[in-house]
């Protein structure tokens, strides 16, 4: 009696949950005992003979060679094979002497006719794998273009099922935004950024630990702003951006070559932060019999030390002076009132220059389409110039978001500031080391000594605060609303508001101050 392998195989895990296996393995016995073989051994494999390399077949393949047993059965040709290579690899078997059986094919493989019938099944078995690709990848496309993503959803989003977009996971979502937020500010190196991602609790797609090649994937992954690239080719994602485009620019700048900053503790509360007015080095902090004093180390330079004390006595009269009073707060908060009102009625005109402006993007890409097929463009010239359509339609749809909800946020921000500038002098002294040196570099711009005076330059809008009382002796000529905001004027419809509201000239000027500071000269401003 022949000893022989029995072979039985199914694509899926899944599909070995089934009756697919056991059947199988009945058809092969009944067919080992019609022929009087004996099954000495069974191999069951769940995996797709789509490709090579599968590790049980390969195993059984290496016994076959070596003689172990006189042949195998198998229920049927596709069950042993959908690729040509290991067909190839079953077809010397039986050059080499070795019987290979199928139970559901009648015919022998010994014979032409019969070999010939098994290459054609065979052939087949290929040709549909082949055609099942295919059809998944224009299902795949075809998804694509709708904005959908088909396969598993990245790392700070949510699967929702087959055709509908990914949603924010509303735990690692905020986590993976705060990753590009972080980096952006050049403060972190990959590895402390996910030290610090590590231990607030961002995992894997998998749920385990996030790996730096993990994080690097991340912060170059354009989903998150809402364009899909799959192999150099861009799509325009129906999900919701987690950032904006210029978040994610910011970040790839950076990854592609600038150094980042380290943040470094200092035991000094004005250590680095003033400067000689003559050398223009910082001054060194040293404490002298409980005294700490601030020097200027250069030999030559006639600057002299003066004291810790004296220096921040000097920073709250300035802050005291820029404080705002409680009358003075409520005129500013009631000229803020008045110019968002009017905002709301100018926020119409802008959606629908917008809608103008993206429908006119489609139209281009329409276009480019139509030279991709009548070949006027190549397939590489066709995606560059598409992505840039498409970053371009993303940001039109942000310009849409930031008109309808941006400016509101500006208006916040407003509000706190306004409300935070009134006890300027009792926030610094309350806060801790660390806190106050964050607020000085809020509050100032430069910190410079000469001879014994310190010189206090103060960052704008607390700059326009301490000086406000300047404005009051402004030449009249300038009364007048197009001068309120100067270049911006022209430019922001939004500050332009300032121009047809009812109020006090100065509390305009004041207030455009600091709604530009809020929207413009420091996006990463943010009143504590």
């Amino acid at each position: 009696m022949k000893k022989m392998y029995g072979y039985i195989r199914v694509s899926t895990t899944r599909q070995g949950l089934g009756a697919s296996l056991e059947a199988q393995h009945d058809s092969i016995s009944k067919f080992a005992s019609s022929k009087e073989m004996q099954i000495i051994e069974w191999f069951e494999e769940k995996e797709t003979a789509a490709k090579q390399g599968r590790p049980i077949f390969t195993k059984m393949m290496k016994l076959l060679k070596a003689k172990k047993a006189d042949g195998v059965i198998i229920h049927k040709i596709d069950r042993s094979t959908r690729n040509l290579k290991d067909w190839v690899d079953i077809t010397n078997l039986l050059d080499n002497g070795c019987e290979v059986h199928f139970a559901h094919e009648n015919f022998d493989l010994n014979t032409r006719s019969g070999r010939l019938m098994a290459d054609i099944l065979v052939t087949v078995a290929v040709d549909m794998i082949r055609n099942q690709k295919q059809e998944t990848i224009k299902g795949q496309e075809g998804r694509l273009k709708q904005g959908l993503f088909p396969w598993r959803a990245p790392i700070g989003y949510l699967n929702n099922g087959k055709g509908k977009f990914k949603s924010i996971d509303p735990i690692h979502g905020p986590m993976v935004k705060e990753a590009f937020e972080m980096y952006a500010t050049q403060k972190y190196a990959l590895k402390p950024l996910l030290a610090h991602l590590t231990n607030a609790g961002l995992k894997s797609v998998s749920g385990g630990k996030l790996s730096l090649n993990g994080l690097s994937t991340i912060l170059n992954n354009p989903f998150y702003m809402g364009i899909i690239e799959i192999k150099g080719i861009s799509y325009l994602g129906g999900h919701e951006p987690l950032i904006s485009t210029s978040l994610f620019k910011s970040v790839q700048d950076i990854l592609n070559g600038k150094t980042n900053q380290k943040v470094i503790k200092h035991d000094f509360k004005f250590k680095k932060l003033i400067r000689c007015a003559h050398c223009n080095y910082s001054l060194i902090a040293e404490c002298q019999k409980g005294t700490v004093y601030y020097r200027c180390h250069t030999k030559t330079c006639p600057t002299k030390g003066i004291r810790e004390t004296y220096i921040e006595n000097k920073l709250l009269r300035h802050l005291s002076q820029a404080e705002l009073s409680e009358e003075e707060c409520g005129d500013l908060m009631n000229t803020l009132n008045l110019m968002e009102r009017e905002w709301l009625k100018v926020q119409q005109a802008i959606l629908s220059t917008n809608k103008m402006q993206q429908s006119k993007i489609e139209d281009k890409l329409e276009r480019l389409m139509d030279n991709l097929l009548d070949g006027t463009i190549d397939k590489d010239s066709f995606e560059k110039r598409k992505r840039i359509l498409l970053v371009e339609m993303q940001t039109k749809e942000e310009m849409e978001k930031n008109v309808l909800n941006g400016k509101e946020k500006i208006l916040q921000r407003t509000r706190r500031f306004l409300e935070f500038s009134k006890n300027l002098v009792k926030t610094y002294q309350n806060g801790i080391l660390e806190d106050q040196r964050e607020l000085l570099k809020i509050f100032t711009s430069n910190l410079v000594t000469e001879g014994k005076n310190l010189l206090i330059a103060m960052q704008s809008p607390f700059e326009e605060l301490y000086d406000r009382a300047k404005m009051e002796l402004c030449d009249p000529i300038l009364d007048t609303p197009r001068n309120i905001t100067g270049e911006n004027a022209v430019k922001d419809p939004f500050l332009n508001t300032l121009e047809s509201i009812p109020g006090n000239l100065k509390n305009k000027r004041l207030l455009m101050t600091i709604i530009s500071r809020m929207e413009y000269r420091q996006d990463n401003f943010h009143p504590p």
